[in-house]
């Protein structure tokens, strides 16, 4: 399913003998509904919930989202009031995944860049990711988002690179428009409650098959960072994990403050907003060089995928 993050197998074997300490687990979240999703735990539940009838009987490939390159007047100026992604503003995320009984601590810093690219037919934000556990790299990721004429931010595709040792050991990239893939919503301009489910993009090559819905609206959650009232629940699930549900909470112009589970979720991951800044322009530059430094591999790596791809560009300067 759709995380932050994507770490191996052997990434989380070697986690399990390196790490002795655990996070604090999260803060509980107030709730004011009572729809579909439950609470965000902060402990195992003692049984799992069962998933939405929707999610048992809906086609995944034949329910994606009608994706049209000529309603993107303005794509890089996203400023969806659940999901702006404004360059150089950075999220810094701390929290905890479950693995064999034992709570493993990790680190998340989103950051967007001022760097776009084309990605099937339409120019995207180039967004960098970097996850770390106990204090080692074990993904590195450029992401495409891009925002229509009605607000909807657009997932357009991924290149991530997950890493064991210090070593290379999977760069499961799809792009929107090559081998079968397809872009998906990431946010709705205007999310509301009995929504259908809609696809967070299709990339059947490395079994990307997310899809989301809105499970509540009005809540209120706090965070390290601060509180927030006002806020949305989404879940999220996989064609391949449909009992799993990881759920994220956003409040108006910050985005994604809290991650959560429900369900059958192995990792019963759970993240929280630490920080929330607007780097300098000489932070954004070293983050530029750094997302060009990821997409020269990228070439590289993916031949048959980035590699098809042109080059990002800085913002501005494309047509």
């Amino acid at each position: 399913m759709r995380r932050l993050h994507l770490i191996s197998l052997a990434a989380v074997w070697l986690l399990m003998v390196s790490v002795s300490g655990c996070s604090r687990a999260s803060t509980p979240v107030a709730r004011t509904t009572a729809p579909t999703v439950a609470p965000a735990p902060t402990a195992p539940p003692d049984t799992e919930s069962e998933p939405a009838s929707e999610v048992t009987t809906i086609d995944f490939e034949n329910n994606l989202e009608d994706f049209d390159p000529n309603k993107f007047d303005s794509p890089t100026t996203i400023d969806n009031q659940w999901f702006p992604l404004r360059p150089g503003t950075q999220w810094v995320y701390e929290g905890v995944t479950e693995e064999g009984g034992q709570r493993l601590p990790h680190r998340v810093i989103f950051t967007v860049t001022d760097l776009t690219k084309v990605i099937d037919g339409v120019r995207a934000v180039v967004v960098w990711d970097q996850d770390y556990a106990d204090g080692q790299l074990v993904e590195t990721e450029l992401a495409f988002f891009a925002q229509d004429n009605d607000g909807t931010v657009w997932h357009l595709g991924q290149y991530p690179e997950v890493y064991e040792r210090g070593k290379l050991v999977e760069a499961p990239a799809w792009i929107s428009g090559l081998k079968g893939a397809r872009a998906g919503i990431s946010m709705k301009a205007e999310p509301q409650l009995g929504m259908p489910s809609y696809s967070q993009g299709w990339g059947p090559a490395v079994n990307w098959t997310d899809r989301a819905q809105l499970a509540e609206i009005g809540q209120q959650t706090c965070v390290p960072f601060d509180c927030y009232e006002d806020v949305l629940v989404i879940e999220e699930f996989s064609q391949q994990e449909p009992n799993a549900f990881q759920l994220k909470y956003y409040t108006h112009a910050v985005g994604n403050v809290r991650v959560g589970w429900k369900g059958a979720d192995a990792t019963k991951e759970t993240l929280e907003l630490v920080d929330f800044v607007q780097l300098s322009p000489e932070a954004l530059a070293e983050v530029r060089a750094e997302a060009l430094e990821l997409e020269k591999r990228a070439y590289e790596i993916s031949k048959e995928v980035y590699d098809q791809t042109p080059p990002a560009e800085p913002l501005g300067t494309g047509g």
